[in-house]
């Protein structure tokens, strides 16, 4: 049985991540970490796991592989899609994925390192981002609020607290997300996230609106 310490402070990514990887026979998640004190403890005590650890933790990475290997464990950053991750640090590291990576490549990322083996996942990130039409194409029908709502879901904010942000009520945020998961072909938030982290060009949009929102509130 692969064991999996899952580490990541997008909310929405990791649950749905946990998701994917606990419907296969052979892994279970044995510990979800949202910061580094978490994660620490959890490589101290869950020992020889596979960790998917994000970058946007802001991690150490010669700390994150010293204290992985003491407990006998390996491995994978989960970078963001534009991140160029240092030569020294590739080496050093199990594996890494782009946070935009497909659930068959992840389960198949997750099986390799526990065998051993590396993964690394960067030269695809370019190529997805020049042939990504259908994340091209819902990003330019979204309208301005609804790629706010989208940045706001992707944090995993509620509807009450994307009402807050964006000064309105919680039934008008309910009707924008009708229409966002008409636009985008989904059903609920979880698949709304993480469609837009599998589509680079959604993923970018979403991200200025958010950084928008940051800056009216300041």
């Amino acid at each position: 049985m692969n064991r999996i310490i899952l580490a990541d402070n997008q909310v929405i990514f990791r649950a749905g991540a946990a998701r994917t990887l606990a419907l296969e026979e052979d892994m279970r998640i044995v510990a979800q970490c949202e910061d580094l004190p978490r994660l620490w403890s959890a490589l101290e005590s869950l020992r020889g796991a596979v960790a998917l650890v994000a970058s946007s933790l802001h991690a150490d990475l010669q700390v994150l592989v010293q204290k992985a290997r003491t407990a006998g464990s390996r491995t994978i950053l989960i970078a963001e899609n534009h991140e160029q991750v240092p030569e020294e640090m590739v080496a050093s590291i199990d594996g890494i994925i782009c946070r935009n990576i497909g659930a068959g490549d992840l389960i198949d990322a997750v099986r390799r390192i526990a065998r051993g083996q590396r993964f690394m996942q960067r030269a695809n990130v370019t190529a997805i981002h020049s042939t990504d039409s259908v994340g091209t194409r819902v990003r330019d029908r979204l309208t301005p609020k609804e790629m706010q709502i989208v940045a706001l879901i992707v944090q995993g904010c509620k509807n009450k607290e994307i009402a807050l942000q964006l000064g309105t009520k919680e039934q008008v945020i309910k009707n924008y997300l009708r229409g966002i998961y008409d636009k985008t072909g989904v059903s609920d938030r979880l698949e709304l996230a993480l469609f837009t982290i599998h589509h680079r060009v959604l993923a970018e949009a979403a991200a200025k609106a958010g950084n928008l929102i940051e800056i009216r509130s300041a």
